[in-house]
C-alpha cells in the first residue's frame, strides 16, 4: 500500500470547497473541469482529500450512507497547530479546543460544513 485517500460523500461540492479553502486546502481536480461539480480532489502539503455528492452515485454503491457526517474522524498532523488553531478558531465549529494528549500530541477537533470531525494534531 502507498496511500489512502478518503473519498467523502457531501450534499454541497461548492460549499465543502470554501470551508475546506479555510483550511488551507486548494483544488486539485474537478469532475466536470467547471460549472456544477459532482467531485472534487483537494490537498493541502501531504493530505489530500476527495469530495462526492451524494447525488452523483446514483443507485451505484447502495451500502453508502446518504447522510452527511459519519460515525468516523479524520485525524491530521501538522505543523504549528497552535498558529494554525488561532487562524481558524473563528471560522469554524470547535468540538474540542487545544489541549496535550497523555501520548504527548497537541489536539484540537473541529466539525467540517457536513459534520464530519477533524482532528488536528501535532507532536511537540
Amino acid at each position: 500500500m502507498e496511500a489512502l485517500t478518503p473519498n467523502i460523500f457531501v450534499e454541497d461540492i461548492n460549499e465543502t470547497i470554501a470551508f475546506y479553502k479555510l483550511l488551507g486546502f486548494t483544488v486539485a481536480m474537478t469532475v466536470p473541469e467547471e460549472g456544477d461539480f459532482v467531485w472534487a480532489m483537494m490537498k493541502n502539503g501531504g493530505v489530500t482529500m476527495m469530495f462526492q455528492t451524494f447525488t452523483s452515485l446514483g443507485e451505484e454503491l447502495s451500502d453508502i450512507s446518504r447522510t452527511d457526517g459519519g460515525s468516523l474522524l479524520f485525524y491530521i498532523n501538522i505543523k504549528n497547530i497552535r498558529g494554525f488553531f488561532e487562524e481558524i478558531k473563528d471560522k469554524v465549529t470547535i468540538l474540542k479546543g487545544l489541549e496535550k494528549t497523555f501520548y504527548g500530541a497537541t489536539e484540537f477537533s473541529i466539525k467540517d460544513c457536513n459534520d464530519y470531525v477533524l482532528t488536528f494534531a501535532e507532536d511537540e
